[in-house]
């Protein structure tokens, strides 16, 4: 069973489920998720940190970010968990129903991805949601749109701290390109959202970008997931089928494809 949202593709509640295999991807957190570890266990890497979740954690990953993942079944279970988006509509919608503003003061940075304790309020609630993953269930928009506002009010009640994340409503500013793409550059996404990422337009990213390396986005990030390749399979001893989407490439073929026009010689060679 794959990942799955309850009823419609735009349900704010997602269900995932793996059976027999590790499950490898990234994604764009484009918004605040809510999770529950149910069986299995989660690993999350945002490029600055390495987060593992096992059997019984809750979690909250902050909107705007690039993440890689690993979903690994327990060898007597599948891998499950729960996820709630919290979307940017919900959010201030509430805030408006509930007078919920983020404070004057600029608040500490806090990490990109929590781990939340374990209180009976999010268990419970957790629990709540079982009939909305049972596939013969029809839930309606209403009542989804309810089980948000109790997860954001839920939060709120367990962690105050993250009223000033959950309210922030705005988008991300201009910031030092060339440190966030030495960061990121293994994320295998499009070149606008390393634009929107870094607080800039497709335009004005790729002008930026040509002043500051001397080259265009798309080859500099061929050259440099290639040589972080190079690195990883003759330093570290890993293989071409271990390395090629970790450093950003869709799949084994075009990765040895590009590693031979680059290197004269195929990545299994090294």
């Amino acid at each position: 069973m794959n990942d799955s949202k309850i009823n419609q593709k735009t349900s704010p509640i997602a269900y995932s489920c793996y059976y027999t295999q590790n499950r490898e991807g990234e994604q764009f957190a484009s918004q605040h998720v809510l999770s529950f570890q149910i069986s299995g266990v989660l690993t999350l890497n945002n490029g600055s940190k390495e987060y593992v979740f096992n059997p019984g954690d809750f979690r909250f990953i902050r909107r705007n970010q690039l993440i890689k993942f690993i979903k690994q079944p327990d060898p007597n279970t599948a891998f499950q968990s729960i996820s709630i988006y919290l979307n940017q509509e919900a959010l201030r919608d509430y805030s408006i129903q509930y007078n919920q503003k983020t404070s004057l003061i600029k608040s500490p940075e806090t990490e990109m991805v929590l781990q939340l304790k374990e209180v009976p309020l999010l268990k419970s609630y957790m629990n709540s949601l079982i009939p909305y993953i049972q596939e013969d269930q029809l839930i309606t928009e209403e009542l989804q749109a309810l089980k948000v506002n109790e997860a954001i009010t839920i939060l709120l009640q367990c962690n105050p701290e993250l009223k000033d994340i959950l309210f922030d409503f705005n988008e991300p500013g201009k910031i030092d390109l060339e440190a966030f793409m030495k960061k990121n550059f293994h994320f295998n996404v499009q070149l606008d959202r390393f634009a929107y990422l870094t607080g800039r337009s497709l335009a004005t990213f790729k002008r930026d970008f040509q002043r500051i390396f001397d080259i265009s986005p798309s080859r500099w990030l061929i050259q440099k997931r290639l040589q972080e390749a190079y690195y990883q399979i003759k330093e570290k001893g890993k293989t071409p089928s271990e390395v090629y989407l970790e450093v950003g490439f869709e799949d084994l073929s075009h990765f040895s494809f590009a590693f031979k026009k680059q290197f004269g010689l195929p990545p299994s060679k090294v």
